[in-house]
């Protein structure tokens, strides 16, 4: 196994040219055990490797931490010794998400992947808002979106199609597929995207055909799955941590948990151009703070009357609006704790200092 077969390339080789003349090597890290790392080397070695103390304190926040999909620096310790993450290389690309619940932080979800495979399918999954946040989120991350409108076995032609049609609309970018996992489907297509060196994650909701679809692709039981339960359509085993597998056929897999929420973390202009079409017809309104509700010669407002504009993307659009304003509220306020802490800290190292050389002081005074 070549560096090339992990996805490494010349990019990633010129920002480590200073680490070879420490004696670092090059690896990929394929699993986060919260205390230490899995990490892959050139000829397929595996070493458990831990974070070294400077990677921690340079990181301003948890996702400039090391993740999976990452490549990162080595120091290889000896025999009885640890061997330590030494730096983090820049990543190339990051799908990323506003982590879940009340916090403010970002969570990586994958690093350095090509492709994000979205999977869904035409039942109680299908949610066109929220693949609008997917598609979103996967732009931001400059990678590829590939749509898998999954289980088509289980639900009408017509209503596979129209759920592929809906998702072709929202993305003119992504390639949308109908399939069906049971009968190989899924297979066949993710086969076309992968190469030697080729980094893909699979993403959806618990219950979608995911954890088939990686059996498939590993060619074996990786993970354990069950018939679908009939009142809810979910599957009883699924995924619950994120490991990066290399692909014997070539091409290199990190699988994701079962994603409950889809909360952005984003920015505005990243927003804006995610809905484009919306920002061109308020150009039009006829006052420049135009507040695009009962507003008079709002366009907005009559693009959606006149059926030009659907008024569920408006309405998404505008929750989103919200969620990244209140996410910058969350930061704002994290920003302030850290910074009050900072200056907590740094008036408390002020007063040990100044007890330690009074003390000093009355114990050798000769010294001063």
């Amino acid at each position: 196994m070549t560096l090339e077969d992990l996805g490494w390339n010349q990019e990633f080789a010129s920002e480590f040219k200073p680490f070879t003349k420490k004696g670092w090597v090059p690896a990929r890290l394929i699993r986060d055990n919260k205390i230490t790392y899995g990490a892959l080397l050139e000829g397929g070695e595996e070493l458990e490797v831990v974070m070294g103390g400077k990677v921690y304190h340079d990181a301003e926040s948890d996702a400039e931490l090391p993740a999976v999909g990452d490549w990162v620096a080595l120091d290889v310790g000896g025999e009885g010794e640890d061997t330590v993450i030494r730096a983090r290389l820049s990543r190339q690309t990051c799908f990323s998400r506003k982590a879940p619940g009340k916090s403010s932080e970002e969570q990586v979800m994958a690093a350095n992947v090509s492709i994000v495979v979205v999977v869904t399918d035409a039942g109680s999954d299908f949610n066109p808002r929220r693949m609008e946040r997917y598609f979103t989120l996967i732009e931001r991350s400059r990678a590829k979106a590939v749509v898998l409108v999954n289980k088509s076995d289980l639900f009408p032609a017509e209503l596979n199609e129209e759920a592929k049609l809906e998702i072709e609309e929202l993305s003119s970018e992504a390639d949308v597929y109908v399939t069906s996992a049971a009968k190989n489907e899924g297979l066949e297509v993710l086969k076309k995207y992968l190469e030697p060196g080729v980094s893909i994650t699979i993403v959806g909701s618990s219950g979608v055909g995911k954890s088939t679809l990686v059996n498939q692709l590993m060619g074996e039981e990786w993970q354990w799955t069950s018939e679908v339960n009939e009142l809810t359509g979910k599957g009883r085993h699924t995924t619950t941590a994120r490991e990066l597998i290399v692909l014997e056929g070539g091409g290199i897999l990190i699988d994701n948990p079962g994603i409950r929420e889809v909360q952005m973390w984003t920015d505005e202009t990243t927003l804006r151009e995610s809905f484009a079409d919306i920002e061109e017809l308020a150009s039009h309104c006829k006052f420049h703070d135009c507040k695009h509700g009962s507003d008079k010669g709002c366009a907005i407002c009559a693009a959606v009357e006149s059926g030009e504009l659907d008024e569920r993307r408006y309405e998404s659009y505008l929750k989103l609006e919200d969620e990244i304003a209140e996410l910058k509220r969350r930061r704002k306020k994290r920003q302030m704790l850290t910074e009050r802490r900072a200056k907590r800290d740094h008036k408390i190292k002020a007063r040990n200092l100044a007890d330690r050389i009074d003390h000093e002081k009355r114990e050798r005074p000769e010294r001063y």
